[in-house]
């Protein structure tokens, strides 16, 4: 590793409305999978650090939920971590979907980095390019760019293509400022694994389950046992906020459950490099979203990012 006078480190703020591919670049730059992705809008609920070491460099990206109107708690918390997250980061890193004209959720996000009193340093990714051609590209590029109008850096991208990934890696570390890594070099990220196994199981849930259900569903690990130093029990919680919604989750004969629990436990065991058994529930607590001591229960709570 390079002298720290040598070394540049910081932390890398990805901001954006829901589904816009913020988990999906920076699992890609990780080059492992750290962060739920699902088709869904707000898979990510809270923040993530998914910490990139180079020979060179730390790059500490910050995963953020996606900013939106809120309308339940678990949104206002959502919106209240990526708030935080931006006033704390050394670069941000704003993604949109190019493919689409700004909504109003785009106008919040370039609100919310204009009302920052800090000089901020931010890097505008036009995501989703692959999808778009390039009269699109520039319509759409430059409705974002009215947006917030003191950006100076704009980078077409598809994170899931490749197409530029490499190009944006190195705007990030030429604006990071020479320092040691705050994190050891095998450190990916501030998630214990029982963490990461709860987003791996809900983002199975997201990917099968019907429209109506997914936003609300959260789940909570109850049990995480080492056995045998080889294998590992995991006991979870899903909760739901209808009864009608938890038949539709365990399904027929308990088929849907069993067809959440078997993704989820393929996901955790190539996440962990072990050998899972996987126990799955499911709860009713109706306006959870609503009740600020389900949210605590559940980890999303100020108090919990701290």
């Amino acid at each position: 590793m390079s002298s720290p006078a040598l070394f540049r480190s910081g932390y890398v703020a990805v901001v954006g409305k829901p589904n816009v591919g913020k988990s999906t670049l920076i699992n890609a730059l990780l080059g492992q999978k750290v962060a739920a992705v699902s088709p869904r809008p707000q898979t990510t609920r809270r923040r993530q650090l998914g910490i990139l070491s180079l020979p060179q460099a730390q790059v500490v990206f910050v995963d953020t939920p996606g900013i939106h109107k809120p309308v339940h708690k678990l949104g206002e918390f959502m919106n209240s971590v990526a708030a935080a997250t931006l006033e704390d980061a050394d670069v941000i890193l704003w993604m949109v979907d190019v493919s689409n004209p700004p909504t109003p959720e785009d106008k919040l996000v370039a609100e919310r980095l204009a009302a920052i009193q800090k000089p901020l340093q931010v890097i505008l990714a036009l995501n989703k390019v692959d999808l778009v051609g390039p009269e699109t590209l520039a319509r759409n590029r430059d409705a974002y760019q009215a947006l917030y109008p003191s950006v100076k850096t704009t980078l077409p991208l598809s994170a899931t293509t490749g197409y530029h990934r490499q190009e944006l890696l190195e705007l990030l570390l030429n604006s990071l400022h020479e320092g040691a890594p705050f994190f050891d070099e095998e450190q990916v990220t501030d998630f214990y694994e029982r963490e990461i196994a709860a987003d791996l199981i809900r983002e199975a849930a997201l990917h099968h389950l019907r429209e109506e259900i997914p936003h609300a569903i959260a789940v909570r690990i109850d049990e995480y046992k080492e056995r045998d130093g080889e294998n590992a029990f995991i006991a979870a919680t899903l909760m739901v906020e209808k009864e009608s919604h938890k038949g539709i989750v365990i399904g027929r004969e308990g088929a849907m459950l069993k067809k959440i629990g078997t993704t989820a436990r393929i996901e955790i065991e190539q996440m962990s490099g072990r050998k899972v058994y996987l126990e799955l529930r499911v709860k009713v607590n109706k306006n959870w979203r609503n009740d600020p001591n389900a949210l605590k229960w559940l980890g999303y709570s100020l108090d919990h990012e701290a």
